[in-house]
């Protein structure tokens, strides 16, 4: 074994990655971000979970590690040797974790009034520079920690028990909570190094703030309600059911309009029902009402206003998303909106159309579409 150790440090590779320590750290988390984009699907499948627990678990022993060894008294301890690696392990668990959470949260239609949190997944997945420079930086260490150590159990704990709802959020933040302080006050217990570099009160404020910060965007409903998301959102013409399968009528747009099926300008006819479609993804065995919030705005207030909650309950496990619609007879024209929310209100996405009523114009990109 040692001589396998002696061989690396001598090796090519060890002495490519001394030349090249500057830009390592990017690569590391990009590649964190290419790993787990080309291999994650499902929150609630098996690979998907384990992939997530070995990141979140290998993150923690890592971090722990890279903030112990400096005060490990045996200067030829395996550990010492490759503890320059460790930084560059934290970088890439960092961008695997942000990544994942990115690719989940991006499957919602509509990100319009959960924008806020998105950019700060975005924000943190491509925050190369700072990580690569500051990653020594413990306060910065145990921030990023703590907010993608929440984000991961309220992803998981759902989905280990089959309940999505205000409690099961308040309790992943709790034990998001109290395994990072646990974390902390372990390394600080251990490490002399850790107790000059940080304020134990500081750090403790810091992490507290960041939990408060994520209940506040929670409640003011800005957090996309995961492991929910929705898959598709169509406005449409006509929906008809047959053996089990929603065929979608409905006008396309220009075939640069990549993120939206529909065109927003629905043309409608006076006697005509308009319909709204959307498909769930919901891990296996959960149950959850869904509801459709048609609202309308109002020139002359400058106001959304509700005009109807149709609700309908959903069971999770369909690879395809669990579909579901509903229509209005009594659409009158202008700005049109369908939000996709859950009981507590927290919105899957919104379906954005403008509704023009003519007897002349006809859609001219009519397709179907079988789900």
């Amino acid at each position: 074994m040692s001589r396998v150790l002696v061989r690396f440090r001598n090796s090519k590779l060890r002495s490519f990655i001394r030349r090249h320590e500057k830009y390592l750290p990017i690569l590391f988390f990009i590649g964190g971000f290419i790993f787990d984009s080309l291999t994650l699907g499902r929150i609630d499948r098996t690979y998907d979970t384990v992939v997530l627990c070995l990141h979140m678990t290998t993150l923690t022993i890592t971090l722990y590690l890279f903030n112990v060894i400096h005060d490990t008294k045996r200067k030829n301890s395996i550990l010492k040797r490759y503890e320059e690696y460790f930084p560059l392990a934290i970088q890439f668990f960092f961008g695997g974790l942000s990544s994942a959470y990115v690719i989940y949260f991006s499957r919602s239609v509509s990100l319009t009034k959960t924008a806020s949190f998105f950019v700060i997944l975005v924000a943190l997945l491509f925050a190369n520079e700072l990580l690569k420079r500051r990653i020594s930086n413990k306060y910065l260490q145990f921030s990023v920690y703590f907010f993608l150590s929440f984000t991961f159990f309220t992803f998981m704990i759902p989905v280990l028990f089959k309940q999505m709802n205000t409690l099961t959020f308040i309790f992943s933040g709790v034990v998001s909570l109290t395994s990072t302080l646990a974390l902390i006050s372990i390394i600080y217990s251990r490490s002399p190094t850790t107790r000059r570099e940080i304020h134990i009160g500081k750090m403790i404020g810091m992490v507290v703030s960041i939990y408060a910060l994520i209940n506040l965007f929670y409640f003011l409903r800005l957090i996309p309600p995961v492991p929910l998301a929705l898959d598709s959102g169509i406005v449409a013409h006509n929906i008809e059911l047959k053996d089990n399968k929603y065929i979608v009528s409905y006008e396309t747009d220009e075939w640069y309009i990549f993120w939206r099926k529909h065109r927003l300008a629905y043309i409608r006819k006076p006697d005509e029902n308009v319909y709204a479609f959307s498909t769930i993804f919901a891990p296996t065995d959960i149950k959850k009402s869904i509801f459709h919030r048609w609202e309308w705005y109002n020139d002359n207030t400058h106001d959304w206003e509700i005009v109807e909650d149709i609700g309908y309950d959903i069971t999770g496990g369909r690879d395809g998303g669990y579909r579901g619609y509903s229509y209005k007879s009594n659409v009158t024209p202008g700005t049109w909106k369908v939000e996709v929310i859950t009981e507590e209100g927290l919105v899957l996405g919104v379906i954005d159309f403008e509704v023009i009523i003519s007897s002349t114009l006809h859609p001219k990109k009519m397709v179907q579409e079988v789900f």
